[in-house]
């Protein structure tokens, strides 16, 4: 039996779903779980191996699982596609199915174990996973450190430079920016970082400034102050999570916003994250 986790990627949808992807990987490695993680292009396998998983397969999408996998094999999925079906075939194909779920309303289709935010049961397993690098105590450097995302295909700094430029930031490339593109970005930022420098610089910054929900949970684990800028791209699951995490979300790049914290639906509880332990034990429990 081989464990395969497929963790859709691509220079348009950046890295969240492989970065989510490796602390699971690597605590089923060290219980003696034979995996493999499929993701959909050879760059997303390269950055992967920063993240400490030494190997990866690409594929085209969700429909092309069993090109790799084999009858009696697990697999985890995390991806938004469209199966067309498929899941029909994995589900009654493969040892054990489990899926993340994409929204506030996804349940279990064809009898696959689901991973969700909320979860208020022991049986529960949660899509809520975190480095254990993360909970580690790291000395804070005094900066404002700004991540977009893995990707902005659409420019979307350079067309809010006014905002960057106003507040004095450093800037964390993203994994599928591209040289002319940095040569713009260093008139912006005060300091341009590398890319293989995620995790250093995500422990280690006192103030995180970012539209990617991966990283807004990550930093507020390693204790930074954290400014999520709202861009419509997460659920209302997800926006309330962090929300319970103290995170400060902000609508847009505006520089009047950018210190307002939105009050609405506010909740007054709590949330702390948990290591990724639990979440690997009930996976192995179910294999």
């Amino acid at each position: 039996m081989k464990l395969y986790y497929y963790a859709f990627t691509g220079h348009k949808y950046g890295l969240d779903r492989a970065r989510r992807a490796a602390p699971i990987l690597k605590k089923l490695r060290e219980q003696g779980i034979d995996t493999m993680l499929l993701v959909n292009d050879f760059r997303a396998g390269l950055a992967t191996r920063d993240l400490g998983v030494p190997e990866s397969i690409h594929i085209e999408g969700i429909q092309d699982i069993d090109a790799i996998a084999e009858t009696g094999d697990v697999i985890i999925i995390d991806s938004p596609e469209d199966d067309h079906g498929r899941l029909v075939k994995y589900c009654a194909d493969f040892k054990q199915v489990f899926r993340f779920a994409e929204h506030d309303n996804d349940t279990s289709i064809h009898g696959e174990i689901m991973l969700t935010i909320d979860c208020n049961s022991e049986d529960c397993i949660s899509s809520i996973i975190v480095d254990d690098i993360y909970f580690e105590e790291h000395k804070k450097e005094e900066r404002t450190l700004f991540f977009l995302g893995d990707s902005d295909s659409d420019k979307i700094i350079l067309s809010n430079s006014t905002f960057f430029e106003a507040n004095k930031m450093e800037l964390l490339l993203g994994h599928y920016f591209y040289v002319k593109y940095e040569q713009n970005l260093e008139k912006i930022f005060i300091t341009l970082h590398e890319s293989e420098d995620y995790m250093e610089l995500i422990c280690s910054s006192s103030r995180i400034v970012t539209a990617s929900f991966q990283t807004a949970l990550e930093a507020s684990v390693s204790g930074a102050e954290v400014v999520f800028i709202d861009l419509n791209k997460i659920s209302h699951e997800e926006k309330e999570l962090l929300l319970l995490l103290n995170v400060i979300l902000i609508k847009s790049f505006n520089e009047e916003k950018y210190k307002q914290i939105i009050i609405d639906n506010v909740s007054k509880k709590s949330f702390m994250v948990v290591r990724s332990d639990t979440i690997v034990t009930k996976i192995i429990n179910r294999l």
